[in-house]
């Protein structure tokens, strides 16, 4: 029985399959890392502190403007940003993300008619966040909050699933 030679050839083949093969897995691994594997927070909590509650009064909302950190893929980022915030007792805040819900735009509060207003395309929105009247398809977004030790704080990682749920199933009322 002859054993088959090893040509120059068939050597020069394999070698080259086996680099390819190396260069793929370099490029597979940090590639799978990255889509699978994703980064931790370092605070753990994302709650902010964003005022005292002696600065707000009951039943009077107030555009809060504070700086938050997040995490945009693997950067730190620090941002401005604001959220509306009402505080309904002594001890209570709601507190809302600024954006309409119709098409992100930039909403106010108008004190002589005790109303959210969307400038843009007319969506009303009560001191609770329920929609009045306008195109806006469901209540203003709500960002979980807290208060301790005097201090408000939000967690404005993403509005609270929680709260858009019980907005959604509240009736809302229309004006004609």
């Amino acid at each position: 029985m002859s054993t088959p030679q090893t040509t120059r050839r068939s050597f020069y083949l394999f070698m080259i399959n086996l680099l390819a093969g190396l260069v793929a897995v370099a490029a597979a691994i940090p590639t799978a890392v990255y889509l699978l594997l994703r980064p931790k927070s370092r605070d753990g909590a994302n709650w902010i502190e964003v005022t005292d509650l002696s600065k707000l009064r009951v039943g009077e909302p107030e555009e809060i403007v504070y700086n938050r950190k997040r995490m945009d893929g693997w950067r730190r980022i620090e941002e401005k940003t604001s959220a509306w915030l009402v505080r309904t007792s002594e001890t209570a805040v709601v507190a809302f993300n600024p954006a309409c819900t119709h098409l992100g735009c930039a909403y106010h509060w108008e004190s002589g008619s005790a109303q959210f207003e969307c400038p843009c395309h007319g969506s009303i929105f009560s001191i609770d966040g329920k929609v009045t009247a306008g195109p806006a398809p469901r209540p203003l977004d709500r960002y979980p909050s807290k208060v301790e030790g005097g201090a408000v704080y939000i967690n404005p990682e993403s509005p609270s699933a929680a709260a858009r749920s019980r907005a959604r199933s509240a009736p809302s009322q229309e004006s004609a």
